[in-house]
């Protein structure tokens, strides 16, 4: 079942003024001036403005003479545009191979498949609304079984995410005011007349009396929205996206016809790359069905690549995720990243050894969901900011890893308190009580002293930690430390913690 995405940017023109102009107070009215002829009308505002009284379609003046200290800028449809197409190549690139635009004010994008890369629905929600706060654009989220829906509940309902469960759309949308609907403000208008307030109302009635008098619109609209018709969600491209794409005579259905023709287009795509010297990081295949929808599957690989053999298994190893349905009328693949490419020559066995590429090996788990990652050093002495995430096959960051104290194969993400018995200042643990269970310690090293890190927090400014290793009767192993010097309360609170284990 199709799941969409519906983005909307209720404050996009204003928050764009306020990007262009970070020194603009956060308190100052706000408000995009739209011109026809020699009327000048009010097509936008911000929260403050609304807030001091400002509304859609007011006259300029009239605002201007009630708010004081009134922010006022032309309105910029066409850049608002170019802002929502940016926004959805950024998503195209970073969520989905089905994005599209839903202007003037949205993005829309079927997620089917691609949720549980971002650990479910959700936190990519969640994460994708506070990426947009984080820079500067207001946004709200909604989640349904069909465009139309999604499309509503963005709108209408106040809060920043919505997910409707798969199956419960018409549950979620009886209720929403029939504008929700994407009809022409003339229908609803007349509608509004009539009586209808609501979506389930207008659903309740008699389709042929609707199509008389507002034509087939209405019906089409209510039965998008409950998915009872496919609305496709066409991708966006661009003229620098390189793509190549196959249309069928006959529809196919068969993996194996499936998989020859992803060999083809791979052809076409390489060559295509091979002529602007650039290597394929991330590939969409979409698939367009007989019953005008769409199925899509991602690639990515972990260094950029141009290897037509390597590329079609990869394609082919996801075709298993493709339900042709009632068939396939077109195939598409489309180059979404891309990164220049530079061959070298292999150099003779005699000369130099053979290295190894593990990058097919990566590839291959991490089209199948898993999320590769290695750990690097980073320059600090605190352990837990030590160590940091960085992609399988990133470049060498020039630290290295600490060889003045051993540090153990495991360190737990938040060092866990534990009970001990030490003589103090500087003696190591007799014994420690770890999870219940009691360890007695047999020998001990350390103490290791780490001082806290002043220049990023000022309450580091006194604190420190004694490391020890410790190993118990049985042999196991610690790694442990004491908050403080034991002494001055002001370094520490002289508890102790367990923050690795030695493998």
């Amino acid at each position: 079942m199709p799941r969409v995405v519906s983005v909307f940017l209720p404050y996009l023109p204003t928050d764009r003024i306020r990007r262009a102009d970070p020194d603009l107070p956060a308190e100052t009215p706000v408000v995009v001036v739209a011109r026809s002829g020699a009327k000048r009308t009010i097509s936008a505002a911000d929260v403050a403005a609304l807030k001091a009284g400002a509304r859609i379609g007011m006259q300029a003046a009239k605002a201007q003479a009630m708010i004081s200290h009134l922010h006022m800028v032309d309105a910029d449809p066409d850049g608002d545009a170019a802002a929502v197409e940016r926004l959805a190549l950024w998503m195209l690139r970073q969520y989905t191979p089905i994005v599209a635009l839903d202007l003037p004010d949205g993005v829309v994008m079927d997620t089917e498949g691609a949720d549980h890369l971002r650990g479910g629905e959700l936190p990519m929600l969640t994460g994708l609304v506070n990426s947009f706060r984080g820079h500067g654009l207001q946004a709200r989220g909604a989640i349904a079984d069909s465009w139309g829906a999604a499309h509503a509940l963005a709108r209408a309902i106040r809060r920043e995410t919505v997910i409707v469960p798969p199956g419960e759309t018409a549950k979620a949308v009886v209720n929403l005011p029939i504008s929700s609907l994407r009809l022409s403000a003339d229908i609803v208008s007349s509608l509004g007349v009539l009586g209808f307030r609501t979506v389930g109302e207008l659903a309740a009635t008699p389709r042929a009396p609707l199509a008389l008098r507002f034509g087939p619109e209405a019906g089409r609209r209510l039965d998008q929205m409950f998915g009872r018709l496919p609305e496709p969600i066409e991708p966006i491209r661009t003229k620098e996206l390189i793509e190549v794409s196959r249309p069928f005579s006959e529809p196919i259905g068969a993996a194996e016809t499936i998989a020859k023709y992803v060999g083809k287009l791979v052809v076409e795509l390489c060559a295509l790359l091979e002529q602007k010297g650039q290597g394929l990081r991330r590939a969409d295949l979409v698939v367009h069905r007989v019953d005008n929808t769409l199925q899509a599957v991602r690639a990515g690989m972990a260094k950029p690549v141009r290897d037509v053999p390597r590329l079609t298994k990869l394609l082919c190893s996801l075709i298993e995720t493709i339900d042709p349905g009632f068939g396939i009328e077109k195939m598409s693949l489309a180059a979404t990243m891309i990164e220049p490419l530079d061959l070298k020559q292999a150099l003779s066995s005699l000369i130099e050894e053979t290295v190894v590429d593990v990058t097919p090996l990566l590839d291959t788990f991490g089209n199948r969901g898993q999320r590769l990652y290695r750990l690097a050093p980073v320059q600090s002495d605190v352990p837990e900011r030590s160590i940091q995430r960085v992609a399988a096959m990133a470049v060498k960051l020039g630290e290295s890893w600490p060889t003045r104290w051993p540090r153990p194969s495991r360190i737990l993400a938040r060092p866990e308190q534990i009970e001990v018995i030490a003589m103090i200042p500087d003696h190591p643990p007799a014994s420690m009580i770890w999870r219940g269970k009691r360890w007695r310690i047999k020998r001990a090293d350390g103490p290791e002293r780490v001082f806290g890190e002043w220049w990023i927090r000022e309450t580091e400014m006194e604190a420190l930690r004694d490391y020890y290793s410790v190993e118990d009767e049985d042999g196991h192993r610690f790694w442990v430390f004491r908050s403080g010097d034991g002494l001055d309360p002001e370094t520490g609170s002289a508890k102790w913690f367990l923050h690795g284990i030695y493998g």
